[in-house]
């Protein structure tokens, strides 16, 4: 057990029940356990696992490499639509936990075994993602813009595409356009 993970639980107050629990199913799996991005994580032979983290209307276990699990209960939940690697098994009160805490140890598992044997999630690469139209005709009628986000990696490049892309009016996808052009001119990515 690891000092700063008791004092993130100690510190916690709407999911400290939980925690504990979701803690003691965790270590029962034989995985280690650190405090990285603020959050607990737990790892087997150094490679992360699993985040348990707490937000306001649940608290997770998010698996690293959830896409890659069977989850044949249909129990893991991609946190947002553009997640690709991450799943998240959410809960609101310790029961669900103790309901499922024989199904949770099943995946973590398997989560082990997926980590263990070297698969790789298989990302999208940012050609592959669909540009915003306001951001398609900027970048055809400005050269230098173009030459500019080609240059930058694949990940800053789908930083901007997400950032642009969810705006719902297209007067506020043109707006985030005009304010991410000296970052991209810059060779920066959206929070460099």
């Amino acid at each position: 057990m690891n000092q700063k993970v008791d004092e993130f639980i100690s510190d916690e107050r709407r999911w400290q029940e939980e925690f504990r629990k979701l803690r003691q199913i965790l270590l029962d799996c034989k995985l280690s356990e650190d405090l990285k991005w603020g959050k607990p994580c737990y790892m087997a032979k150094g490679k992360n696992i699993l985040i348990m983290h707490g937000f306001k209307e649940y608290c997770a276990l998010l698996f690293v490499k959830g896409s890659l699990l069977k989850d044949a209960k249909g129990i893991l939940v991609a946190q947002t639509e553009n997640v690709q690697a991450g799943r998240q098994v959410r809960f609101t009160k310790v029961q669900e936990i103790v309901k499922l805490e024989k199904t949770l140890k099943a995946y973590i598992l398997e989560a082990i075994d997926v980590e263990t044997s070297g698969l790789e999630v298989q990302f999208k690469k940012a050609s592959e993602y669909v540009l915003p139209e306001e951001l398609k005709v900027r970048l055809d009628s400005d050269s230098a813009l173009r030459t500019a986000f080609q240059a930058l990696t694949p990940g800053r490049q789908k930083g901007y595409i997400f950032h642009i892309s969810q705006a719902k009016q297209a007067k506020t996808r043109e707006s985030r356009i005009e304010k991410c052009v000296p970052r991209i001119l810059d060779g920066l990515g959206l929070d460099d």
